[in-house]
């Protein structure tokens, strides 16, 4: 969604200090002796970013692999089966840009695609450029080892299997990681349990049963209208409101699908990789009546950017977000009949647009329901969950027959730190990352040479339109180890300056806007012990691509090239000596 990229500009990015070398030239010698499958690269995930890459680096003529635990591709929307599930970005600008002949041969049949037909569409991909054949399914990474004598990562399935490769490619998506249930008793429940994250293959039938869903993120605000068609009643345990946006789905005109080009064109000058109208200045300097018209314009027009494209002081000023925000309330006591209820689902406790805001299709309309009941977990929260449904602290017993768990990902970072990823001397990702997420444009981590993310923390990943985000990292990715193998380079990682540099710099832009203000997960702070900082790139993204271009053009400025084993670690010395 389009945040406040032209109202700022970033902070300067200081090339020359970002060439100053890590102290790490004693901390190089750790080997291994292991046989293990030799590959170029090892690629984490087979959603849309690990299927690219695989695609990018074959170009390269190189042998790379992709591991994935799912039993086929599409990542993401291979394991977020729900009921109801769909795209929260219009599904044309939800595509691969790369080949005009895929867009020509594929065809959306909504402005919002739903999960099988974005799973399609993944399969799709895979046929047509024979993916497959390089992708290892049912397989879990638990961990990888650098080996600094040879220069390559030494890699760990769950299986017992060994795989080396030169270079590691985390493509395992921004939001894969579900959140832990920190509700006592979860494995008491004696009746049916389901996670929006993990949703089975086969049906589930909600006929004549009491359902339960739990949290009101974008998981459970689609599937909430869907379950209440369905089922004898449900009960919506929500402990913070969203703001949920109209959709207004259907499927795509003709003109909208004539007009591709345009939008591609527009998409990539985009600080936020989706087609948006122009900002005006600012929501202060025009009237009630004027700026109540153009947020009402940005309404109809549907999804997620068309409020907070109108005015590009949304997200830094409190006194205008409110403006915003006043109009989404009146818009909320509009639909839902019940005064207490509309209230209740009143997003008041943060600024708008500060967590993601939720795509909508008829959210508002399912509490009009007979048959739902809003639980607010503010005023009554939870006790425990029992035998036959949960408990909370009122003394108030709610029986059930299903629960369903939309609880949420540990964002960005989550599907990383899962992995038992070693560095350099045996330093853990984890360990690295004690105090927060310290990285090099997103893509690169101090002490891991040869290690990549794809829309990892750093780079703008979920505040920009996943699918150019991936494929401009992935293009990203592969021009470097591509330039690696031109110069003779066998490693190559960022400088400790580079990487706290770029890391101060995303925290500095931050701070200049309204995000810190929510206890959001682009804040981390929907897991009790995560590290409270401001977690995707806040500059935009067309910002963001001429910050990596620049880094490019001049000579990967940032991060420091070498050779495995003695000559790695002379290189590093005569670095570290000249500092």
């Amino acid at each position: 969604q389009p945040h406040i990229w032209l109202l700022h500009t970033p902070p300067k990015f200081n090339m020359a200090s970002a060439l100053c070398p890590p102290r790490l030239a004693t901390r190089l010698r750790r080997s291994f002796s292991t046989k293990a499958e030799k590959l170029d690269a090892l690629i984490v995930g087979a959603g849309f970013a690990g299927m690219y890459q695989l695609h990018k680096l074959r170009s390269l003529g190189m042998k790379a692999q992709v591991v994935d635990v799912g039993q086929e591709v599409g990542g993401t929307w291979y394991w977020n089966r729900y009921p109801g599930a769909r795209c929260d970005i219009r599904s044309m600008d939800y595509s691969y840009t790369f080949d005009p002949e895929l867009d020509e041969e594929w065809q959306w049949s909504e402005k919002y695609a739903s999960q099988p037909e974005i799973l399609a569409y993944a399969k799709y991909v895979a046929d047509k450029y024979d993916l497959r054949r390089d992708i290892r399914f049912e397989t879990r990474l638990q961990g990888a080892d650098f080996d600094s004598t040879t220069g390559h990562w030494v890699a760990r399935t769950e299986c017992g299997d060994s795989i080396s490769a030169q270079h590691l490619i985390m493509a395992s998506g921004s939001l894969s990681a579900p959140k832990e249930v920190d509700i006592p008793g979860v494995d008491a429940f004696e009746g049916e349990s389901y996670w929006t994250s993990w949703w089975p293959e086969h049906p589930v039938d909600f006929k004549g049963k009491r359902v339960a869903i739990i949290g009101t993120g974008a998981s459970g605000v689609q599937s909430i209208p869907v379950i209440a068609e369905q089922c004898e009643h449900l009960t919506v345990f929500q402990r913070t409101p969203a703001y949920v946006l109209p959709a207004f789905n259907g499927p795509l005109s003709k003109d909208y699908k004539d007009n591709l080009k345009a939008r591609r064109e527009q998409l990539w000058r985009s600080q936020a990789a989706t087609p948006s109208f122009p900002l005006g200045d600012s929501a202060l300097e025009v009237s009630k009546e004027e700026r109540d018209a153009v947020y009402e314009r940005g309404w109809q027009a549907g999804g997620l950017e068309g409020i907070l494209s109108t005015y590009k002081d949304l997200l830094v000023s409190a006194e205008a977000n409110d403006t915003a925000a006043q109009f989404v309330y009146e818009k909320i006591r509009a639909v839902v009949r019940d005064p207490e209820v509309a209230e209740a689902l009143i997003p008041d406790s943060y600024p708008f647009g500060t967590k993601r805001p939720c795509l909508g299709h008829d959210y508002y309309e399912a509490y009009n329901r007979d048959n739902v009941k809003l639980h607010d977990l503010r005023k009554d929260p939870f006790a425990r969950i029992v035998e036959d449904g949960i408990l909370t602290e009122s003394g108030a017993h709610i029986p059930l027959d299903v629960i369903v768990y939309a609880t949420g990902f540990d964002a960005l970072t989550g599907a990383v730190c899962r992995v038992d990823v070693r560095g350099i001397d045996g330093v853990g990702i984890n360990d690295k990352w004690r105090d927060g997420p310290l990285n090099f444009l997103g893509l690169t981590v101090s002490g891991f040479p040869n290690f990549y993310m794809i829309t990892g923390p750093g780079s703008p990943s979920v505040l920009a339109n996943m699918l150019p985000a991936i494929e401009q990292h992935v293009d990203y990715i592969t021009d470097l180890v591509k330039h690696m193998r031109d110069t003779g380079a066998q490693v190559v990682m960022p400088t400790e300056a580079a990487e706290r540099e770029w890391t101060d710099m995303n925290t500095a832009m931050g701070n200049m806007t309204l995000f810190p203000k929510a206890n959001s997960w682009y804040m981390g702070a929907n897991v009790p012990g995560k590290p409270r900082m401001i977690l995707p790139f806040m500059g935009g993204f067309k910002t963001y691509i001429d910050m990596c271009d620049e880094v490019a053009a001049n000579g990967y400025t940032g991060l420091i090239f070498g050779s495995a084993g003695e000559e790695m670690e002379t290189k590093f010395v005569k670095q570290d000596s000249s500092s």
